[in-house]
Formats: C-alpha cells, sequence, structure tokens
C-alpha cells in the first residue's frame, strides 16, 4: 500500500491525454481517479472532454450540471462553484456538457486562452481544501481544450491501446508534450504510457507491448490493463469499475496503476 497523501501543498496535476479515440482515456481517467482516492488522496477529476462522458461515468446526469468547465474557462465561474459531489470520499468532479465544445470558438480571441485552466486551477489552490491530485480528462484531439490542460498539468499519462494504429496517436501525442513544453510549459513531462485493452492471448497486443516498451523503456508502467467487460459495464451504471466490481481483473489493475503513479511522484521528488 502507498503512503498516503504524498504531495507537497500544492496538488500534482495530471493530465490523461491522446489524440486518438477509443483508447481507454476516460476509463482511465475515471478509475485512477477513483484508485488514488481509494488510498488516501485527495482528488479533483476535472471533465474537459464536451462529451462529457467522465461525468456521466461518475453517475452525475447532465441535466444536474448547471455550473461545468466550460464556465470556469469562460471566466464566469470560480472552480469551486462547479464541483459535483461524486459520492466518492476523497473524489470531488468539475463536470462537463456540451457548452464546452463552444469555448474552442469563443477562447479564440480572448486574453491568455492557452492559460484558463491553470489561472482557474491557481485561484482554486488559494482558497480551496487541500488537494493532492487533480486529473484531468482531456478530449481526444489536439485543440484549444488540449493545451489548456498541458499548459496547466505537471505530468501527462497516456493510455495506449494495444493495437496497431495506437502506435501512430503515440507519435502524436509525444510530438505535442515536445512543443508545449518549449513554448508554454516548460515544467511539461511524461509520467508514464499505460498500456490499455491488453489481451495476452492476442499476439498483436504482445507486439505492441513490445514495441513500446523497447521504445520508451522505463516511462512505461509496469501495470497493464486488460480487456474487460466489467470495465466496459460500469459507465452505464453511473460508477466507476472500482465500485462497479472491485475484484474484477481491470480494476484491480488500476489500483496498481495509483501505486505506481504515487511511488513515481515520490521518486521524482527525491531526485529533484
Amino acid at each position: 500500500m502507498p503512503e498516503q497523501n504524498f504531495s507537497t501543498k500544492r496538488p500534482r496535476i495530471l493530465a490523461v491525454a491522446n489524440q486518438k479515440g477509443g483508447v481507454g482515456k476516460t476509463t482511465t481517467a475515471i478509475n485512477l481517479s477513483t484508485a488514488l482516492a481509494a488510498v488516501g488522496e485527495s482528488v479533483l477529476l476535472v471533465d474537459l472532454d464536451p462529451q462529457g462522458n467522465a461525468s456521466t461515468g461518475l453517475g452525475i446526469p447532465s441535466a444536474t450540471r448547471a455550473i461545468t468547465t466550460y464556465d470556469v474557462l469562460m471566466g464566469e465561474y470560480r472552480l469551486e462553484a462547479a464541483l459535483a459531489d461524486t459520492g466518492i470520499p476523497g473524489l470531488a468532479l468539475a463536470p462537463a456538457g456540451v457548452d464546452l465544445a463552444g469555448a474552442e470558438v469563443e477562447l479564440i480571441n480572448a486574453e491568455r486562452r492557452h492559460h484558463r485552466l491553470a489561472d482557474a486551477f491557481a485561484e482554486y489552490q488559494r482558497t480551496a481544501p487541500q488537494v493532492t491530485y487533480i486529473v484531468i480528462d482531456c478530449p481526444p484531439s489536439l485543440s484549444l481544450l488540449t493545451i489548456n490542460a498541458l499548459a496547466a498539468a505537471d505530468a501527462v499519462v497516456i493510455p495506449l491501446q494495444c493495437e496497431f494504429f495506437a502506435l501512430e496517436g503515440l507519435t502524436q501525442i509525444l510530438r505535442t508534450i515536445d512543443t508545449v513544453r518549449a513554448r508554454i510549459n516548460n515544467r511539461l513531462e511524461l509520467q508514464g504510457v499505460i498500456l490499455t485493452m491488453h489481451d495476452k492471448r492476442n499476439n498483436l497486443s504482445m507486439q505492441v507491448e513490445e514495441d513500446v516498451r523497447a521504445h520508451l523503456k522505463d516511462k512505461v508502467y509496469k501495470t497493464v490493463i486488460p480487456r474487460n467487460v466489467r470495465i466496459s459495464e460500469a459507465p452505464s451504471h453511473g460508477k466507476p469499475a472500482l465500485l462497479y466490481d472491485l475484484k474484477c481483473s481491470g480494476s484491480q489493475a488500476y489500483i496498481r496503476l495509483a501505486s505506481e503513479v504515487i511511488q513515481r511522484e515520490r521518486d521524482s521528488r527525491k531526485a529533484a
């Protein structure tokens, strides 16, 4: 079991991002956040995807999302006003709605358009109760929303589906991280790549894993997320997989992933 509440006063901000859709990004954001909360961390999950799937997956109906991340980015409300109760101890949610898609156009000429989310976090941290991790669920595209997430983040967690075309998406997101680090946020780093939808009976899954580990080495988490029907069923019940079926292989994998994430944070601070 990892040490609880391992952080400095400033929360660690992790963006869960991949420009390719269907790789398990939102599933990872939900279940990693839940697993971190389960081991004693205080976590804020920020839904920055106009589809709002992270919000739905945590049981927050669209009709109840009166204030969303759209309102926060537009400067109409502070972040704390948007927070929804997930019913999970230690886990809060800033929900998203379809209006978030309009932020792309509305912010294009706005002042500090790349830093709206970072500014909201900074204001939140001055007045809010202690939060040790902020996890951002990014949209599956290179958009102004994704750039806002990367500009605010300390590190990126990349979910990678164990299929051939996913490797092309990995190259794109790594280039994006490099560009944002060079131009907008020089502290941004790759926390790790998590292999998702892994099937050890499938030769392609094993080949993708081998290739990615050979290329990125210890930047790939030891934990892999298996292809698991219980993970797929959980969002329809408005629950993380860890609450829907704690004993399933997918839930157990996300618990191990949370342990790895915290251990990497511990190691990073020791090296600093």
